[in-house]
């Protein structure tokens, strides 16, 4: 049976991106959102090369690079003392090594440029303001008219289109918050680079920095162990307390630039424990909606795009029932090596008192080239493709 018609649930990246790919292989789809406007909420993302290498077969690198900064490096420095502990090289080294580039942005931009892209496409149509409480397919074919030969959730960790589905485990709180907040270039202190993506690493916390050429801003994510403070992206009413506490062993000009931030948004941190991503007949989830993991290997929208991708590529190739199987199959080992290693990640950047030093100390002797080589099976993935592209 020729797939002709996809219902995507969810116009984030994952499904904006599935909508685009989709496309590009002939086949229709109804992007159903229940917003009734896309406003991203977060600030900024990161994209390696195996998600540029994809968002680039789509025809979107010209617009990115428009846009986005491609970090010179990423720095991993001391949050307690402030001095660069390693460095991994990224702006041509990356596009050389890699074969793609590593560029960093808002991710509302990122989401204007995928929407825009939708939206020049015949094949595509997007629907605003519609929320689907129960995702039956009788209240979907209303939705789209016609009744959809495959159903992609692609609604996030707090999936609706994950009731399709036996053996779908629900979202759980990893024990982890992440403190979301911007700083204006002007207003940064100099020990955040202009031109690199810092880590630093620090006492049970770590902090990520790194410019958004798009909005003038740097974009600053804290992430630590904390309470969970209940559903949604937006606790910005709270949190103060628990972030200054977070980063009481820290040095003083973080804390001061911490401090400094007006309205810092707490956003609790859900993971998908390993479960079904489908229903093996015509239900398939991908990205946050399928396996949602905190973001220690920074590969969130990364594997949303591969999710997509290939997705589509299976659609364009066989029976629903056999692509979504095959899409599985494929898929989950990957997910599953990028969850260890944000597990590893997590433990490493995280370490207190000797096994800090002990990190560090290893860190500092080894070559860059070495820990580039570490990345390689993350960054030189590539999603299959057909000669047609």
């Amino acid at each position: 049976m020729a797939i002709e018609h996809v219902a995507i649930i969810g116009a984030g990246v994952a499904g904006l991106t599935a909508a685009l790919a989709l496309a590009h292989r002939g086949i229709a789809s109804i992007v159903i959102e229940q917003a009734e406007q896309l406003i991203e909420v977060g600030a900024g993302l990161q994209l390696s090369p195996n998600a540029t290498r994809i968002l680039d077969r789509l025809g979107l690198l010209r617009r990115l690079e428009s846009v986005w900064l491609e970090p010179e490096s990423i720095r991993l420095r001391s949050g307690t003392r402030l001095s660069t502990i390693a460095e991994v090289p990224l702006g041509a080294f990356a596009r050389e090594r890699w074969q793609a580039p590593y560029g960093v942005l808002h991710r509302a931009t990122l989401q204007k440029i995928l929407l825009d892209a939708v939206s020049g496409q015949s094949l595509c149509r997007l629907v605003t303001g519609q929320r689907i409480d129960s995702p039956s397919m009788e209240a979907l074919e209303a939705i789209c008219g016609t009744k959809p030969d495959v159903i992609i959730g692609a609604d996030g960790v707090w999936s609706v289109a994950r009731q399709r589905i036996a053996g779908a485990e629900p979202a759980r709180f990893s024990g982890n918050v992440a403190w979301r907040m911007l700083l204006s270039e002007q207003d940064a202190p100099d020990f955040i680079d202009r031109d690199k993506v810092t880590a630093f690493l620090g006492p049970s916390t770590h902090l990520v920095a790194y410019p958004l050429r798009d909005s003038g801003q740097i974009n600053l994510v804290a992430i630590a162990h904390g309470r969970d403070p209940g559903k949604g992206w937006d606790h910005s009413a709270g949190g103060r307390t628990e972030l200054k506490h977070a980063f009481r062993r820290w040095h003083p000009r973080v804390r001061e630039m911490i401090d400094g931030v007006e309205k810092p948004r707490m956003w609790p941190l859900y993971e998908m424990p390993e479960g079904a991503w489908s229903n093996s007949r015509d239900t398939i989830l991908i990205g946050d909606a399928a396996h949602a993991v905190t973001p220690f290997a920074a590969q969130g929208a990364a594997m949303a795009i591969e999710d997509a991708y290939e997705l589509a590529l299976e659609l364009a190739m066989q029976d629903p029932a056999d692509a979504i199987r095959a899409f599985a199959t494929k898929r989950k080992p990957r997910v599953k090596k990028i969850r260890k290693r944000g597990a590893f990640n997590r433990f490493v950047y995280h370490v207190r008192g000797p096994l800090a030093l002990g990190r560090n100390l290893v860190l500092a002797f080894r070559p860059s080239h070495a820990v580039a080589e570490d990345l390689d099976w993350i960054y030189e993935y590539r999603a299959e493709y057909r000669p047609e592209e």
